[in-house]
């Protein structure tokens, strides 16, 4: 089987995926898992790969997105814990205090957190920041969640420029500069999305009110006030700890600062928080630590299964193999030959636009690595070809698809950001995408008319 045949494959694995979510046929989990595993079958019988080497792509898979899971399933542990101590009942009632009645406010608030909260460029603690603090707030005033996740992934797209930042680091070292050096190019880039997130904010808060959101407006009158039933309440006001408020707040603070620390892998924080969480609201008592675990099993285990399942999809698609001492493409690097065999001559002179209009779409079929290490060297070489400069590929390459980072499937942060806002993917791909686009558009624009890019 040919590499062309290969690209072909991969990329209808995505359509098909893609196609099934957004009509509702399965769960994410269970299509991650049968299409890829389909086509790991079909490049078996095709003579591409032997089923030992399918084993060890999806055990490859599993090292990608097995510190996700973790993450995911302590993260809910313990933001559903400090939830029962009633940490976050204190926590809203003064941002509900700062924002009254006001939806634009709320969103603004959002982007604001999130901007900040993702200075340390990472997507799945920035989502467990953002996500826990706000939903609430979108609960309570009508709004949502799926505007949530959209105010925060744009905000987290720009933020996401940053020298350090997974995305940025990694062109830079395609382009065997300092990541400082391509950042310092990126800045006016930065400036105007910033500005621009913050005029999205407004926007999606003045949708939300005409949607009748708001502690007065028309949804509350007819769903009325957001509240639990009594013995849910009864439930609450049990494990409510309000003399511990400060105590949880600090405790947060570290758990927070241990992730921004990055010494430990991401999950470990929030292992010692949920620990230390649960010893400290209700004591030495193994009956109430099972029944708090319990109460939050389910939104862990239906995210830990997904997140299972994108192993499959990220070690299918994404990894490789090495036969003989010789490494076999992998199904990514495939369809990137792919593009690059099919892209007309005619658009090569003006590479840059193409790849900064494609990118949004093409983010939602490869994953960060395979997009800045397997397409951008591809796409230099092509630029080289009709003398284009391989900075401003780049620059298109970075701005453009960042923008689109959380939104992408093949991203286990945008799994988790998902999981903990209840919101199905499809719905946020559909919520997100236009306007992610639209935005990377802009940005690529300004790029223009700055002279980083040229037309």
């Amino acid at each position: 089987m040919t590499e062309t045949m290969v690209g072909i494959l991969g990329f209808l694995c995505i359509i098909a995926i893609v196609v099934t979510l957004f009509q509702s046929r399965t769960l994410p989990s269970i299509a991650f898992i049968v299409f890829p595993f389909t086509l790991a079958v079909v490049l078996v019988l095709g003579g591409y790969y032997t089923m030992g080497n399918v084993g060890s792509l999806i055990k490859s898979g599993f090292g990608s997105t097995a510190p996700t899971a973790a993450l995911f399933v302590f993260s809910v542990l313990y933001f559903g814990i400090m939830t029962d101590a009633g940490m976050f009942d204190v926590i809203i009632g003064k941002l509900m205090k700062v924002v009254g009645n006001s939806v634009v406010g709320v969103t603004v608030m959002t982007t604001v957190i999130a901007l900040i909260g993702h200075l340390d460029g990472g997507g799945a603690s920035t989502f467990c920041i953002v996500v826990p603090a706000m939903l609430p707030v979108y609960r309570k005033m009508h709004m949502r969640p799926a505007t949530l996740l959209r105010v925060s992934v744009l905000a987290m797209g720009v933020l996401n420029l940053m020298p350090w930042s997974g995305p940025t680091a990694r062109a830079a070292t395609v382009l065997g500069i300092e990541a400082s050096q391509l950042w310092s190019t990126l800045l006016p880039i930065q400036a105007f999305g910033i500005a621009l997130c913050l005029a999205h904010a407004v926007l999606a808060g003045v949708q939300e009110r005409k949607r009748g959101a708001g502690l007065n407006g028309s949804l509350a009158q007819l769903e009325g006030e957001v509240v639990l039933d009594d013995a849910a309440q009864e439930a609450k006001n049990e494990l409510s700890r309000p003399g511990l408020f400060a105590v949880n707040v600090l405790l947060t603070v570290a758990v927070i600062a241990l992730l921004i620390w990055d010494k430990f892998p991401s999950y470990v924080p929030f292992m010692l928080g949920v620990a230390a969480s649960l010893l400290i609201n209700y004591g030495f008592t193994a009956k109430a630590h099972k029944q708090i675990i319990n109460s939050h099993a389910a939104p862990a285990l239906m995210m830990c299964s997904t997140l299972m399942g994108a192993a499959v999809l990220m070690g299918v698609l994404v990894k490789s193999v090495t036969v003989n001492d010789v490494e076999v493409a992998s199904v990514v690097t495939c369809m990137s030959n792919l593009i690059k065999m099919v892209l007309p001559a005619f658009l090569g002179r003006h590479l840059p636009i193409v790849i900064g209009i494609l990118s949004v779409p093409l983010a939602l079929a490869f994953d960060t690595d395979s997009y800045f290490y397997g397409m951008l060297p591809v796409m230099i070489g092509i630029g080289e070809g009709f003398g284009i400069a391989a900075l401003p590929i780049a620059v298109a390459m970075v701005v453009c698809r960042n923008c689109a980072t959380f939104i992408s499937p093949m991203v286990p942060a945008t799994l988790l950001g998902v999981g903990l806002a209840d919101v199905d993917i499809k719905d946020h791909i559909k919520n997100s995408f236009p306007y992610v686009w639209g935005f990377s558009i802009l940005c690529m624009l300004v790029a223009i008319l700055l002279g980083i890019m040229p037309l």
